[in-house]
């Protein structure tokens, strides 16, 4: 059986967070008798793989590589975006991965290209839709229904765009200050959030709802200044791990209290301008300035270090991620 989702024809065979009533993954056909509990509020987190779009190795990468959650698994590469571009801000819907912002070379000029790439089969992005204006190194956060840009280079506004049609961003309120880039972002299933970040490295977490538009709040701050960390977002925690200057640290922060963050792990190395992802169990750091090719993995459901589990097919940094 399938439904329909972003007009896009879903099989439940695919995705975990389709479930009967009685909490039991779906496999296979569902008799007529079955009710179907649709979980939204895990968009955030994937249940099957990881995506990392474009990014930096001498120039700028148009690569979507994807690699799996089930096992610890080098990536491939299943696609490209219509743009090579590096500090991208990634976002996920239920079936599709978004790219937005970031810069491309050769020229080295920001863009405000939304590139919409699907979860179903592998192929390459499409243009879907604008950023208010070229922008690069914003943070990237997703709701069930919307797509969020926060800051980037020279800009404070937050943008959404929806996943339910092709449009443009709107201009939906206010980071803190004047000039945020660089930061690391997360999703609760209420509230986005851009931890760390620069241009000058910073230590504040910021929050704003997703229920209505609005500016974001100052709501804790992580154990150290960091610039260009990863974000990952458990059911209940946010993470920011690594960041400048080349930092090993893995913080954790609480999303139904403002708190400040503590120090739960180390990545394998300390890493600059690496990118995350956020499997059901999983935090996922990956890429650096220095083109590593790493992919750690550290557990939500406990305290502790990160593995290092694949490869990139290629090592960079600034790429945008996303995970189903």
């Amino acid at each position: 059986m399938a439904i329909n989702i972003d007009g896009n024809s879903i099989d439940f065979d695919t995705f975990p967070m389709f479930k009967t009533t009685d909490g039991v993954a779906i496999n296979g056909k569902i008799t007529a008798s079955e009710f179907i509990v649709i979980d939204l509020s895990t968009m955030f987190q994937g249940g099957v793989s990881g995506y990392s779009a474009g990014g930096r190795n001498g120039g700028a990468r148009n690569t979507i590589d994807k690699f799996p959650f089930a096992s610890d698994a080098s990536a491939t590469d299943v696609g490209d975006q219509t743009v090579a571009r590096f500090n991208v801000s990634g976002q996920s819907s239920a079936v599709s991965g978004y790219s937005s912002g970031g810069m491309s070379s050769p020229g080295y000029f920001d863009t405000n290209v939304i590139d919409k790439f699907p979860f179903a089969s592998n192929a390459n992005a499409t243009d879907v839709g604008d950023l208010l204006s070229a922008i690069r190194s914003p943070a990237g956060q997703s709701s069930t229904v919307s797509g969020y840009v926060s800051g980037g280079n020279g800009t404070n506004v937050i943008q959404k765009f929806p996943f339910a049609s092709n449009a443009n961003a709107t201009d939906v309120g206010d980071l803190i200050g004047t000039n945020n880039s660089d930061s690391a972002g997360q999703s609760s299933t209420v509230s986005g959030y851009a931890s760390g970040g620069g241009p000058v490295a910073v230590n504040v977490i910021q929050k704003f709802p997703f229920a209505t538009n609005a500016n974001a709040t100052d709501v804790g701050d992580l154990t150290q200044i960091k610039g260009s960390p990863a974000g990952q977002s458990s059911e209940d925690n946010g993470y920011t791990s690594g960041g400048g200057p080349t930092s090993n640290i893995i913080d954790k922060f609480p999303f139904a209290v403002d708190a400040n963050a503590t120090d739960v792990g180390d990545l394998t190395t300390g890493r600059l301008r690496v990118f995350g992802h956020s499997s059901l169990a999983s935090g996922y750091t990956a890429g650096s300035s220095s083109y590593s090719n790493i992919i750690d993995k550290f557990p939500f459901a406990s305290n502790g270090n990160a593995t290092d589990v694949g490869d990139l097919t290629l090592g960079r940094y600034g790429a945008a991620t996303q995970q189903y």
